[in-house]
């Protein structure tokens, strides 16, 4: 992370999930690092809850967003138009798409108003309209769309304010962790990354990022994906 100043301030939301304490633990080194999840009191579907968590903080100049949720509680992908329910639909956007756009509204006015900073959001290829050649996945697929737009049109307001940020969703692969788990069948070994190495290629990318950058949506390898 030689991009940015050091030490390095940086908040990480979810930092209990696999890859969320993954990439914390490697921070760790550079600087304070601020571990925010359900465990300290975060709660994506308050925003009360996420102003206070965004009052603790300093002025970071890394903000990383991984959270999401894809099954449990009873909700589960939906293969058809017929699974589709109100409730469970309305469960994936507030946590996947209202939420993290909470923590832009909370967090981005507190980044700083120069040299390098990084808003970085966990998002997810089947987001990607264009790419969508599978179906299924109904509510997951479109809250992570309208998310990948959410990150877009804040990356334009905050970059009037904040020319040297970079506000970006991320696509961090199939990673090893509770979320992908009953979807991995079928996926290589070497495309199945454990969080470790989820982390270190994400913040690889986060790292070569600038402001011209901002309102991207990278793969974990720095390869655009098409909205």
């Amino acid at each position: 992370m030689d991009s940015f100043p050091k030490p390095l301030e940086s908040v990480v939301l979810g930092a209990a999930g696999g890859i969320g304490a993954a990439i914390a633990d490697r921070l760790e080194a550079l600087g304070p690092v601020w571990r925010l999840s359900r465990a300290d009191g975060l709660d994506l579907t308050n925003e009360a809850s996420i102003q206070a968590a965004a009052e603790t903080v300093g002025e970071p100049r890394l903000v990383v967003i991984a959270t999401g949720h894809l099954h449990g509680h009873g909700v589960e992908p939906e293969k058809r138009l017929a699974d589709l329910s109100p409730e469970r639909l309305a469960y994936s956007f507030a946590v996947n798409t209202i939420g993290p756009a909470l923590v832009l509204k909370h967090f981005g006015p507190r980044m700083p108003r120069s040299g390098k900073s990084v808003i970085a959001v966990l998002s997810a290829r089947v987001g990607s309209i264009s790419d969508n050649r599978l179906g299924g996945w109904y509510g997951y697929r479109a809250a992570k769309a309208a998310l990948n737009q959410v990150v877009r049109t804040a990356s334009i307001e905050l970059a009037v304010r904040r020319p040297e940020l970079a506000c970006v969703a991320l696509h961090p692969g199939t990673v090893d962790t509770g979320l992908s788990a009953p979807f991995q069948k079928g996926v290589a070994p070497e495309r199945l990354f454990t969080p470790a190495v989820a982390a270190e290629h994400l913040l690889r990318v986060i790292d070569g990022l600038t402001g011209a950058d901002t309102g991207r949506f990278l793969a974990w390898d720095g390869q655009e994906i098409s909205f």
